[in-house]
C-alpha cells in the first residue's frame, strides 16, 4: 500500500490516493478550529489523539454491527478508509440542550431532551453550513428520501452504541456530528471521524467539559481533556 497524491485538506485532516483505487489514507492535523474556521490554531498532539479516538471509536462500532468505512490505523496520526461518494451533509443528533440549540431555541444548556433530536446542514464553509430540512435535501438533490431514512436510522443506532459505551466509562455524550457516504452499489456507511471534536461530552460526576468547548469556549488546555477521554475508551478494550 503506497500513499501517493493529495485529493483533500480539510482543517483537521489531508486525505490522500493510495494504490488501491478504493482505499484513501488519512492524515490527521494538529490543527484545531472553532467558529467555523474563525478561531485557528496549532495544538501538537491533537491529531494523535484524534485518530487514536477515532480508530477505536470506529472499530467498537464496527463490533457492534454499525457499517462504516474505517479500515485500520497506520501510525498515531495516520489511518486507512474505504473511498466512498461521500454526502454534502453534517448529521447532528441532541440527547441535551447545549450549543446552538440553547441558543436557537433559548432551553436551558444541560436541559435533557425527552428523545434524541435529529437535525442536517449543508457541509459547506462559505456559507457557514445552514441548517437544513429533509425537502431542502432532496429538493437540492443531495439524498433521497430513502437515504435519508437509512441516515437517520444509522444516526440513531451509533447513538444507542455511543450512549452505552460513554456510559460506562463516565461520559454523558450530550451531542455529536456524524457524515456518511455511499459505495458504488449504494450502501451508505458511516464515515469521517468521531472524536471529541465531533462529540459534546460531559464527565458524568463532575460536569466538566471532555471535548472542544474547552478551546471553543477558552476553558483549557484541549490535549489534556483529549487525552482523557482516550484513556477512559482504553480501558473498555480491557472490560
Amino acid at each position: 500500500m503506497e500513499k501517493q497524491e493529495l485529493l483533500y485538506e480539510g482543517k483537521a485532516k489531508k486525505l490522500y490516493k493510495t494504490s488501491e483505487s478504493d482505499v484513501i489514507w488519512v492524515e490527521y492535523l494538529n490543527q484545531a478550529t472553532a467558529l467555523n474556521g474563525k478561531k485557528k490554531d496549532l495544538i501538537k498532539g491533537k491529531g494523535s489523539l484524534n485518530n487514536q479516538i477515532t480508530s477505536l471509536v470506529f472499530r467498537m462500532l464496527t463490533e457492534a454491527g454499525v457499517p462504516n468505512h474505517f479500515k485500520k490505523k497506520l501510525s498515531e496520526t495516520e489511518q486507512l478508509i474505504e473511498a466512498m461518494t461521500m454526502f454534502p451533509l453534517e448529521v447532528v443528533l441532541r440527547n441535551v440542550s447545549a450549543g446552538s440549540f440553547s441558543k436557537r431555541f433559548d432551553v436551558k444548556e444541560g436541559t435533557p431532551l425527552a428523545k434524541p433530536i435529529i437535525e442536517f446542514y449543508l457541509k459547506d464553509d462559505k456559507l457557514d453550513d445552514p441548517m437544513m430540512n429533509e425537502d431542502h435535501i432532496q429538493l437540492l438533490g443531495l439524498a433521497t428520501a430513502k437515504e435519508i431514512k437509512e441516515i437517520k436510522k444509522m444516526t440513531l443506532e451509533v447513538n444507542k452504541v455511543l450512549q452505552k459505551l460513554f456510559k460506562e466509562i463516565d461520559i454523558q455524550l450530550v451531542d455529536f456530528k456524524l457524515e456518511f457516504g455511499k459505495q458504488a452499489d449504494g450502501t451508505i456507511l458511516l464515515a469521517d471521524e468521531i472524536s471529541p471534536d465531533t462529540c459534546r461530552l460531559w464527565d458524568v460526576k463532575t460536569g466538566e467539559h471532555l471535548d472542544k468547548d474547552v478551546y471553543r469556549r477558552d476553558l483549557g488546555n484541549l490535549v489534556p481533556v483529549y487525552q482523557e477521554v482516550f484513556e477512559r475508551l482504553l480501558k473498555l478494550e480491557s472490560i
